[in-house]
């Protein structure tokens, strides 16, 4: 109870005290009061005033049967008309002992004094006496007095304005004891929790004076909603800022209109209603509101299935004016139910699914289905159709065609151009260079050098245009390809001018680690000049040796400690023998993903391991690699195995290859790659220029290891397929594009 209440008993006290009533009762009560013990000492207060209404009552009884018998003490008087107010101006009539039972509303004191002369007969001597008993100043204080601007009777003991209570709540005059012991004790309740809401009654520094304004409390109420109403407001703009869509998959405006519609009109649930699994709002307070629909507003128009998986909303006096807003924004709309509920269906099935996608670029797809030019008359399941669309559809490239083709035009910079440049002038022209998104196949017979062919065109690519490479072999070992790529990597002409080491060694000296002496070396060597080993001589000490006595050694590693720096554009390799197709796809991308790889060297191709033997299945696998070649823009280059026919090399064919032939279908380029043998060196000839008048004989060769191919460009998307003549030495992994090739006798 606020102090100021409190005071106010104390002030009862006093003018009982004053009235001459119990000081011993008064005393107690007091005591009770200052232990803070307000709830017993109102009960004992109303307990005493109760006794002195009945000695009250008896003595205006005795007034009314005598009018000559006014000289009773003053003090008598003051009780009388002092405990006449509080026990609700109770009826003093002869004829009625019992009150009237109360209304429950204000009541001025013309109303009073009307009740009192029909029910009492002595009502003249009775108003004489109130007349009198007004004019004690202190007793009108502390018990019943009239407000003079308001004219209602004030009660201290209530805290306000006296109201009469309903008939079940007056338990005062109630002649059964249990029902007012009962009254009482809901009495005691209701003080006990005003007195727990007395918290923040002590911080306002103005204590209740007894008037009770209303226009003050209107204004309060509006301040109020005035200030709720900016808290929704400011809420709202939070939301705004902190919603997991982007702008493009918001409408704020929507999902009011679609919850005003179904508060004005909670029937339309019935019909109109979002699945739980689809329900995507964006503002939460609006989803807790379209909850209340669900459960309490629509509650018996819902169907079940429209429940299911919701649950119960918090409603607050926030949501309550929240609802009354939206109530009346779309009252006054001409909205189209069915047009508002189709448009918000929608507009969740994008949002589910932008959610539930974790690649950006499909993200930005499905945002754009909303411009769509069709879009406002797409279906909700047509909506749910495009989102799959577009999940396919991104797997592939796309474009217009017919879009910026003078920039096309004039920069050149495409891949039709700006390939990389092979290691052969005449096919870096025939092919455009080693362009991204395509595959290329060279075919050669069994141990005719498709791996060293291999890292050859890969230490290219690696060293000489600086980018990473990824070798895939089912063929050769690591240590084989290894030794085939220092091979490579000394002897290489262009290549060499990286590193800067001029020097040539053989792929078998390097395997038997033989190096030359320097000239002034005195060491011992073999047969052949090179420096040997001692019996003894551990490996390392033979190392430390070498690097003393042999330049041609510190060449060696010289070029290999390069080979080692070359970090950015290093060459990686895999060995797969047992492989599925699904098994080198992985492969693949994970080096794409890993290291951002885009240049593919795979030798050689052949049928995953649940199709040996079956040559058709070939194609399959080099439409999957031609598919990652395409959609992912790399460069795969692959090695394919041709027969041991009798067909002349310049003669080949695809039918000379000794898989499916179909696999020609899925390549972007095919050469077929055959040995000529030393005894037809004769019968032909190649020129520098595809249609010249100068020819060159095929130069004599003591080596065994010097060779003469035939390159028949069988496949050519880019243009032209020539005949080319290659030397090489696959001793020192040496490759030579020398020129056209053609036989003697087509003259």
């Amino acid at each position: 109870m606020p102090n100021g209440n409190v005071d106010k008993l104390y002030q009862v006290l006093d003018a009982f005290e004053k009235a001459g009533k119990d000081k011993k009762e008064i005393e107690k009560i007091r005591k009770l009061l200052e232990k803070g013990n307000v709830a017993k000492a109102l009960e004992q207060i109303r307990k005493l005033n109760a006794r002195k209404s009945e000695e009250n009552d008896t003595e205006i009884k005795n007034n009314a049967k005598s009018k000559t018998n006014t000289g009773n003490s003053e003090n008598n008087a003051v009780d009388s008309t002092k405990n006449n107010a509080i026990t609700n101006m109770n009826n003093t009539s002869e004829n009625q002992t019992k009150p009237k039972p109360p209304k429950k509303r204000k009541k001025k004191i013309e109303e009073v004094e009307a009740e009192e002369q029909e029910n009492t007969k002595n009502a003249e001597k009775q108003e004489s006496t109130d007349e009198n008993d007004w004019e004690d100043e202190e007793t009108r204080d502390a018990e019943t007095y009239y407000d003079d601007e308001e004219e209602e009777i004030y009660d201290p003991l209530n805290n306000g304005y006296y109201e009469e209570e309903n008939e079940e709540n007056s338990y005062d005059d109630l002649d059964n004891p249990e029902e007012k012991q009962g009254n009482e004790e809901k009495e005691k309740d209701e003080i006990n929790s005003n007195k727990d809401e007395s918290d923040y009654e002590k911080n306002d520094s103005e204590e209740y004076d007894g008037d009770y304004d209303y226009e003050d409390d209107e204004d309060s109420e509006l301040e109020d909603w005035n200030l709720g109403k900016e808290k929704i407001v400011y809420k709202e703009e939070v939301k705004k800022q902190e919603s997991m869509y982007p702008e493009k998959l918001r409408d704020d405006e929507l999902e009011k209109d679609y919850v005003g519609l179904l508060l004005n009109n909670p029937k339309l649930i019935t019909k109109y209603y979002i699945l739980f699994e689809e329900c995507y709002f964006d503002d939460q307070s609006l989803l807790n509101i379209y909850k209340s629909i669900l459960f309490t507003e629509g509650g018996k128009f819902t169907p079940e299935i429209a429940k299911k998986g919701f649950s119960f909303s918090v409603d607050n006096s926030e949501t309550y004016q929240q609802k009354q807003n939206l109530r009346e924004e779309t009252q006054y709309k001409n909205l189209n139910p069915e047009e508002v509920y189709l448009k918000l269906r929608k507009l969740c099935v994008l949002r589910k699914s932008f959610m539930e996608e974790p690649r950006e670029e499909i993200q930005e797809q499905i945002m754009g289905i909303r411009d769509y030019e069709l879009y406002d008359h797409m279906s909700v399941e047509e909506v749910k159709a495009a989102i799959v669309q577009v999940s396919v559809t991104q797997k592939f490239k796309q474009a217009v065609l017919s879009e910026d083709l003078t920039s096309f035009l004039e920069k050149g910079e495409n891949n039709l151009t700006n390939g990389l440049e092979l290691p052969f002038h005449i096919l870096s022209s025939v092919f455009k260079g080693i362009r991204k998104g395509e595959t290329m196949a060279f075919a050669m017979p069994s141990n005719s050098g498709k791996s060293r062919f291999t890292i050859n065109l890969a230490a290219y690519t690696a060293f000489i245009h600086k980018k990473k490479v990824l070798v895939i072999s089912n063929e050769m070992s690591e240590e084989k390809m290894k030794l085939c790529l220092i091979t490579t990597v000394i002897n290489n002409p262009e290549i060499q001018k990286m590193h800067g080491q001029q020097i040539s060694k053989t792929e078998g000296e390097l395997l038997e680690f033989k190096f030359r002496p320097d000239k002034e070396a005195k060491v011992e060597v073999d047969k052949d000049g090179f420096v040997l080993q001692g019996e003894k001589e551990t490996r390392q000490a033979f190392v430390e040796r070498l690097k003393k006595v042999s330049k041609e050694f510190r060449q060696t590693i010289a070029v290999t400690d390069w080979a080692n720096k070359q970090i950015q554009n290093s060459i990686y390799f895999i060995n797969i023998t047992d492989h599925t197709n699904d098994e080198l796809k992985k492969v693949i991308m994970n080096y794409y993903y890993k290291e951002k790889i885009e240049y593919v060297f795979y030798d050689t191709l052949k049928t995953d391991t649940a199709n040996i033997g079956n040559g058709e299945e070939i194609k399959r696998t080099a439409t999957i690699l031609s598919n990652l070649a395409q959609n992912f823009n790399m460069f795969i280059c692959l090695t394919l195995q041709l027969t041991e026919s009798t067909t002349l090399p310049i003669n080949l064919t695809v039918n000379d290859l000794a898989v499916s032939r179909t696999v020609k279908e899925v390549l972007d380029t095919l050469c077929l790659i055959k040995q000529i043998v030393r005894e037809d060196w004769n019968k032909y000839q190649y020129s520098l220029e595809e249609v010249d008048t100068k020819f060159f004989e095929l130069k004599k060769y003591t080596d065994p290891d010097e060779r003469y191919y035939a390159c028949v460009v069988d496949k050519n998307r880019a243009g032209a397929k020539p005949k080319l003549l290659f030397n090489l030495n696959l001793a020192y992994n040496r490759w030579n594009e020398l020129g056209y090739l053609r036989l003697k006798n087509e003259e």
